[in-house]
């Protein structure tokens, strides 16, 4: 090594410790754990308007989704896709019984949003959304975008059973 190196070496300044992803930048390739269970990121769509996540997550054959928004702090929600059909955008009714279970319409909103991996809606577009909520906190969630819905059931998550194992 020459001397002007060793001297230049010196001086270098080091490189910053690399900062650890939060939550909410998570995106395929990650690993996380929610409620002690170990999920590989396998997709995200991002929804910037609402500073908004929903992860496609896999445990081995298993399928979930971690639905993450900030607003006054962080916001988890762990759903499962269910099998239904609604016929038309304008027909999504405020309040829904599925399986003896009454769910209400908490919000409904709308966005643009991109996709990332393998997610239910391959393309980036506007995605409409509504969420529900029943008396005894089960949650329901219907997506519509490009003429498909998807809905899905699911509960919350508090933040100290979410956490990033491994970001690539």
């Amino acid at each position: 090594m020459s001397i002007w190196k060793r001297i230049g070496n010196l001086f270098a300044k080091d490189e910053p410790p690399l900062r650890e992803k939060s939550m909410l930048q998570l995106a395929p390739g990650d690993i996380c754990e929610v409620s002690l269970v170990t999920y590989e990121v396998t997709g995200r769509v991002s929804n910037f308007g609402r500073n908004a996540a929903l992860l496609t997550l896999r445990d081995g054959t298993a399928i979930a989704y971690l639905h993450i928004e900030q607003r006054e702090e962080l916001r988890y929600a762990l759903y499962k896709a269910i099998d239904g059909r609604l016929d038309s955008l304008s027909e999504v009714p405020a309040t829904m019984e599925l399986d003896d279970i009454v769910y209400y319409l908490e919000e409904e909103y709308e966005g643009h949003v991109s996709a990332a991996g393998q997610t239910p809606f391959m393309n980036a577009g506007d995605q409409h959304v509504w969420q529900y909520q029943s008396d005894e906190g089960h949650l329901l969630r219907i997506e519509w975008q490009n003429g498909r819905f998807m809905l899905y059931e699911g509960e919350k998550i508090i933040p100290g059973d979410v956490r990033v194992i491994r970001g690539a």
